[in-house]
């Protein structure tokens, strides 16, 4: 009989792991089961997903947005991350990411701009705003861990996040999508950072944007840059497996401290139907 209610625990102790409100014990932000190439490429996660909106009125120092949470309070509180969306672009263009990265366990923040001719600092200094209402004046801030916070955007929301990761250097990453800005040199970071570029765009040519900013980050930093292949500079204002597997894996790496999701990320994506090349320093260290 010990040794039947022995062996009936452990089944009860694996099951238990393999549920949304898993997490280690030695690690207590990991979220989630563990993660497979499926579970990252699919288009939700183990979590369901509520949402609300903030109006324009409501916000100071960003347009408003919409929020996308864990619908489980069961897990503690999750990393939050805000998403500015581009140049003449509003929060639908980037809107696929709020449920496809919160149902793998964070609170996101799509956002709208003040106005939609912004500059990339201006949309750093937004996205900062943003995540500041996320945590002190939200209906879910009750939800967030305040001191696991990144960013994300697209275009000059994509240099706006390193504006805003310079800016802040306590965010634990930033994910600049397709990024454009005047400045390419940002060897001030210290938030582990993955860009995107793509091959074909000629809004934010590679050459100019992703490639200079990756290659003047701190080579101490954890960093890594993924250029997709046969894309175009609106790639990320739909909704994108390549995109969302290796942002998913960042986020959960650098945010949760999972290192559950190294192995997605070293070694090194390599060339394929979907990414064109891949550069970065493996293994990471933070």
């Amino acid at each position: 009989m010990a040794a039947l209610t022995a062996a009936l625990a452990a089944v009860v102790g694996l099951s238990t792991l393999t549920g949304p409100g898993a997490h280690a014990a030695d690690n207590p932000y990991e979220r989630g089961p563990a993660p497979t190439e499926s579970s990252i490429e699919a288009l939700r996660g183990p979590y369901a997903v509520s949402q609300t909106s903030v109006s324009r009125l409501s916000a100071t120092g960003f347009g408003g947005g919409t929020i996308y949470y864990p619908t489980t309070t069961a897990d503690g509180t999750f990393g939050a991350i805000a998403i500015s969306p581009g140049y003449t672009a509003l929060e639908s263009s980037i809107s696929w990411l709020g449920p496809r990265l919160a149902s793998q366990g964070f609170v996101v923040f799509t956002i709208d701009t003040l106005t939609t001719l912004d500059q990339p600092g201006s949309r750093g200094d937004q996205l900062l705003a943003a995540l500041d209402y996320l945590t002190q004046r939200s209906s879910v801030r009750s939800r967030i861990d305040t001191s696991r916070l990144g960013v994300m955007g697209h275009s000059m929301g994509g240099g706006g996040s390193l504006e805003a990761a310079k800016t802040r250097p306590s965010l634990k990453a930033a994910i600049p999508m397709t990024p454009w800005n005047l400045d390419k040199t940002w060897p001030e970071l210290r938030t582990p950072t993955l860009i995107f570029g793509a091959d074909a765009d000629t809004i934010a040519p590679v050459a100019t944007h992703a490639k200079p900013f990756y290659n003047t980050l701190p080579s101490s930093l954890d960093r890594t840059y993924i250029e997709l292949n046969n894309a175009t500079h609106f790639a990320p204002n739909s909704s994108n497996t390549t995109i969302a597997k290796y942002s998913i894996s960042w986020l959960k790496r650098f945010i949760d401290k999972d290192t559950r999701y190294e192995q997605f990320l070293c070694p090194l994506p390599q060339r394929s139907l979907t990414i064109d090349e891949a550069q970065g320093n493996c293994p990471h260290t933070s």
